[in-house]
């Protein structure tokens, strides 16, 4: 199950520094397995985040996440919060959480990315 954590929208002025005329916003999602709850090497929590490029007529949608990321639903709130002030998108997840699996759990980039399953929709 997704619940809604937040949405931010990419400021204009940023937007044309990187040579992009259209609108984009970004939402954040904590993902509950619930399916999971019963086994015990699965994690309970995951996250989740959509970036909308409106173009035209048309909405552009990618979406990435991370399904397994851990038991303790305060930290999934403190990462998607820092998420959403830092305006992270699906495609800078990875480089996001290897940091602060570095800074705050002392692993290796490497190690993290093997214990989460990642996902990614377009």
């Amino acid at each position: 199950m997704k619940i809604f954590f937040g949405e931010a929208f990419i400021d204009k002025e940023v937007l044309e520094d990187a040579g992009i005329n259209n609108p984009i916003k970004l939402e954040y999602y904590k993902r509950i397995n619930e399916e999971e709850l019963t086994q015990i090497d699965k994690a309970k929590y995951g996250i989740s985040i959509v970036k909308t490029e409106f173009a035209d007529e048309k909405a552009k949608v990618e979406e990435r996440g991370i399904k397994y990321l851990t038991n303790d639903e305060k930290r999934v709130d403190f990462m998607l919060k820092m998420f959403k002030e830092n305006n992270v998108t699906p495609i800078g997840l990875d480089d996001v959480i290897c940091d602060f699996s570095n800074k705050y759990y002392k692993k290796s980039c490497k190690i993290m990315k093997s214990e989460l399953k990642y996902y990614r929709k377009n």
